[in-house]
């Protein structure tokens, strides 16, 4: 049976301490034990279904968990405070001094600014590569390589990831395959792909409303117990944990998700066939002249579409800024870092969002001074808001 992840959501039902239709939240820091020798299982990591202190877990952070475990497909899950919380413990708790990771050239910033500038303290070492091509990132694994990172569509450049072929590479050397998939949830589902753990900034599109920071691990269970182990668990030690109130909040928009998604891929869709018929350069995985289309397709849940993600350029700094400023003033959306919004977001990444990239970096791999990303918003009538932006772009000078 095809693999649904917006059915896996709703199938999951939740009773509240008094019968409410949403789980009660737990709003302490601390548990108590009726039995000192329970409090020491517990410490020791042998009694499930007890809690301990809410750095490790708590009930409402283990219901949004099972609701991310399940749309992911994977045995369980651990959420945390934010997006890069998710990820930093992952990275090192699957990586030590000495070892090797390799790494998609085109990633979030920040992520990308943890792994060139602060593990090197910790003595381990990244190489960036292109993740399209096979070829070059089994060439750069090495005997000390543990992991392969990537992003199933990657920010800012959308370029899609080989995931299953990354999974195989990662099974002939031995390897991790950690995909983060902010950029796609519902569209792609990694770890059916193969992927060993998937990773979500909560913040984005799961979220939705901007309001919330949040991350989340997906992956299987003895992983899991591994970052929440009190003795040498990263997520534990890190402390990076979600609030009780905000993981309530998450889950209550994650029933949401799938009809926000679809949406998100309809608008971006439009609006992607639209500009590029305008003559201007569009990146949308949506889009036959992605080089990358034809992959997407055979990787996703086709009913949740190409995802809400596209990229324009417009050929300069000056003119994007000056768009970007025009359409905010004409209340077509909000010039912003972030994504997933109900209102349209956009910023010119190269001064945003992936500054940490050097700029001979950036100009390598294509991240020009004139790209735009838009992370497209749930507008009633797309057509509408198409002919608005048209209008801003001829009084700038961009068509």
């Amino acid at each position: 049976m095809k693999f649904n992840p917006a059915d896996k959501i709703q199938d999951l039902q939740y009773f509240g301490e008094f019968g409410g239709v949403n789980p009660s939240i737990t709003d302490s820091s601390t548990y108590t034990f009726l039995s000192a020798k329970t409090m020491f299982d517990t410490f020791e990591g042998n009694a499930d279904g007890c809690y301990l202190y809410s750095r490790h877990s708590t009930p409402s952070n283990l219901y949004l968990g099972e609701a991310l475990a399940a749309m992911e497909g994977t045995e369980t899950a651990n959420v945390a405070a934010s997006g890069m919380g998710a990820i930093t413990p992952v990275l090192l708790q699957l990586v030590g001094a000495g070892e090797h990771i390799v790494s998609s050239r085109t990633i979030y910033g920040g992520t990308y600014a943890f792994l060139k500038n602060f593990t090197p303290r910790l003595g381990i070492e990244t190489t960036f590569v292109d993740i399209t091509k096979l070829d070059v990132v089994e060439a750069s694994i090495t005997k000390e390589t543990k992991v392969l990172y990537c992003e199933s569509v990657s920010n800012p450049l959308l370029e899609v990831a080989d995931i299953v072929g990354l999974s195989a590479l990662a099974k002939k050397y031995n390897l991790k395959l950690v995909v983060d998939n902010t950029f796609s949830p519902l569209s792609i589902s990694p770890a059916k792909l193969g992927a060993d753990v998937v990773i979500h900034s909560l913040t984005k599109f799961i979220n939705g409303s901007s309001d919330t920071v949040g991350g989340v691990v997906c992956g299987t269970q003895d992983f899991i117990n591994d970052l929440r182990n009190v003795n040498d668990g990263a997520s534990m030690l890190l402390g990076s944990t979600m609030d009780s109130l905000r993981a309530s909040s998450i889950l209550k928009n994650m029933r949401t998700l799938h009809i926000r998604m679809k949406q998100h891929s309809f608008n971006a869709a439009f609006l992607a066939d639209k500009f590029e018929a305008d003559g201007l350069k569009t990146v949308y995985p949506g889009l036959k002249s992605h080089p990358s289309h034809q992959l997407f397709k055979s990787m996703m849940n086709a009913e949740y579409g190409f995802g809400g993600m596209l990229t324009i350029d417009v050929g300069s700094l000056g003119k994007a800024n000056a768009l970007m400023e025009l359409m905010q003033h004409k209340n077509l959306g909000y010039l912003a870092v972030s994504l997933g919004f109900y209102k349209t977001l956009f910023s010119a990444p190269g001064s945003s969002t992936s500054s940490e990239i050097p700029e001979d970096e950036q100009k390598e791999m294509g991240l020009s001074n004139g790209l735009i990303r838009l992370s497209v918003g749930l507008d009633n009538d797309i057509e509408r808001t198409y002919k608005l932006m048209k209008s801003c772009m001829i009084e700038i000078g961009v068509l």
